[in-house]
């Protein structure tokens, strides 16, 4: 791959579209630079999310091909900065995780795709040529709606955690990194970190991901409770059986 590319720096071929990935598997890296290179410039690729910052402070580009699960900050909790560092730049999110939960939350968060990371190259340059036109796009794999009965099973879970801990939950559903929960809550960063395992194991969720995915469904079904509220028509119980 050729240097990094300096902000205010173009290559000969002004039509080529500027890339950046962030990924830390680096043979996805690999394979996505052969696929995109015949027709983008790829100008910068990072392997963590600290990384990607840094990256973006000197490095100019049209679109971040984003993967969400990265070390140290995931790709939920780096949208916000990243689009503050460079507030015109596309962000693509490319994933492993086919799930309508975080694909609404990454574009609720900022970004403008979303497509899982085994899709293929016909589809990613589609993906990209729509955000590059200012399009949201979402892969026809991911499923259209959110299923309700996870949403029913919110309050359920809450009830197996501490009041400390939904607190906990709630902040990581509105993105917030452990450092700055840990702030908000007057609390340590690796008490913070001590949590977020005792709800996994409370909740018998198997990864940080499945912690991150309940937390967003705690957001949403806050979300569909003040409405409702404000409606005057609550939701009538859900049928069983």
């Amino acid at each position: 791959m050729a240097r990094a590319r300096r902000r205010g720096e173009r290559d000969d071929d002004e039509s080529r579209p500027r890339l950046v990935i962030a990924d830390d598997h680096r043979l996805v890296v690999h394979g996505l630079c052969q696929t995109l290179h015949r027709r983008f410039d790829v100008v910068g690729v990072a392997y963590g999310g600290e990384e990607l910052l840094r990256l973006l402070e000197t490095v100019a580009a049209d679109v971040l091909l984003l993967d969400l699960s990265l070390p140290g900050r995931n790709g939920l909790e780096l949208l916000p900065d990243v689009l503050a560092l460079q507030p015109a730049l596309k962000v693509l999110v490319v994933t492993m995780h086919v799930d309508r939960v975080l694909a609404d939350a990454s574009l609720a968060a900022g970004a403008m795709g979303f497509v899982p990371k085994d899709c293929g190259p016909a589809e990613l340059q589609e993906a990209i040529r729509l955000v590059l036109e200012g399009r949201r796009y979402v892969s026809p794999r991911v499923p259209r709606h959110t299923e309700r009965a996870p949403l029913d099973s919110v309050h359920a879970g809450l009830a197996n955690i501490t009041p400390r801990q939904q607190e906990v939950v709630r902040l990581i559903g509105q993105g917030k990194r452990s450092a700055e929960i840990a702030e908000r809550l007057g609390v340590t960063e690796s008490a913070i970190t001590f949590h977020r395992h005792a709800i996994r194991k409370a909740l018998g969720l198997d990864d940080e991901w499945a912690l991150t995915r309940f937390a967003i469904l705690v957001q949403l079904a806050k979300g569909e409770e003040e409405c409702e509220k404000a409606s005057g028509h609550p939701r009538p119980p859900r049928r069983r059986g």
